[in-house]
């Protein structure tokens, strides 16, 4: 094509143009948008991940994690195993009787707080009919007479039932599993007790005594299912995280965040089913 102006020939070369393909367009705007989706749920998928498992002090977390587990190694454990062969069985669930006993008034000051009347005066009534006919608890009359199980709260759980959050995962020396807000309830929980004040110094360190001893039985009685997760799973640390988070989410109610898949549980494809283990962390 030429243009004349002022005597000048300016020509212009036209490129032929391709045909656009609508078909191919649309195809690859599809797969833009599959891809989109995708990546999308997979975020989504992290995020939920990250929201059921809040984990922020991890490497830290092990290093204690760690420290416990030497520990039990080498000192709990074997205590444990030696308290539950010298003390006779009879003894042994006695003083375990008598520490739970001992720890009702707790638990009907959380009730309270609770505003769980019903279950202040259930523990009540355990605790008058058990201290003086089971003899301060070391006999169990309550559940004989056919009056219901103690509601076993703590100060944790009364933080839950005014609204407050889990808080990161935290491993505790010498206490293990826990998270920010159960922290916070053990601590309070050492001086919500009414006995400690009520009981005249030094017979008041039979309370404490007698709440190591029943943490040695613990110990003992659930030997090989805590000898499993610290000493024969892939990731001990992983593995306690997961069973301490699941079952204090379940005690109340369920209502922390989703169900955490272990990725070192050989049982979570849904095939294998998974044997009945005792929780080594119930209380």
């Amino acid at each position: 094509m030429q243009v004349y102006d002022n005597g000048l020939t300016v020509e212009f070369s036209l490129m032929p143009t391709r045909q656009i393909n609508g078909r191919r367009v649309a195809q690859a705007l599809a797969l833009a948008a599959i891809m989109t989706l995708a990546s999308c749920a997979q975020s989504s998928q992290d995020a939920q991940v990250k929201r059921d498992v809040y984990d922020p002090y991890e490497q830290e977390n092990r290093r204690m994690h760690d420290f416990n587990r030497n520990l039990d190694r080498s000192l709990v454990r074997p205590v444990a195993i030696g308290y539950d062969t010298v003390i006779p069985d009879d003894i042994e669930t006695g003083i375990v009787r008598f520490a739970v006993n001992t720890s009702l008034p707790s638990d009907i000051v959380n009730n309270i707080l609770q505003l769980n009347m019903r279950g202040a005066i259930t523990d009540s009534a355990r605790f008058v009919v058990n201290t003086t006919v089971g003899l301060g608890g070391f006999f169990d009359p309550a559940s004989e007479m056919g009056m219901p199980a103690g509601t076993n709260t703590d100060f944790g759980q009364t933080l839950h039932v005014w609204g407050a959050k889990e808080g990161p995962y935290i491993e505790l020396p010498l206490l293990g599993p826990s998270t920010q807000r159960d922290t916070y309830g053990i601590f309070v929980d050492v001086f919500s007790n009414p006995l400690t004040y009520v009981v005249p110094s030094p017979e008041n360190l039979a309370l404490t005594g007698s709440g190591v001893a029943a943490g040695l039985s613990r110990r003992s009685r659930f030997s090989d299912t805590i000898d499993a997760i610290l000493y024969e799973s892939a990731d001990s640390y992983a593995q306690s995280r997961s069973i301490y988070l699941q079952n204090r989410r379940f005690e109340l109610g369920g209502t922390e965040g989703g169900v955490y898949d272990d990725p070192y549980d050989p049982y979570d494809d849904g095939a294998t089913p998974a044997p009945t283990l005792e929780d080594p962390y119930d209380q």
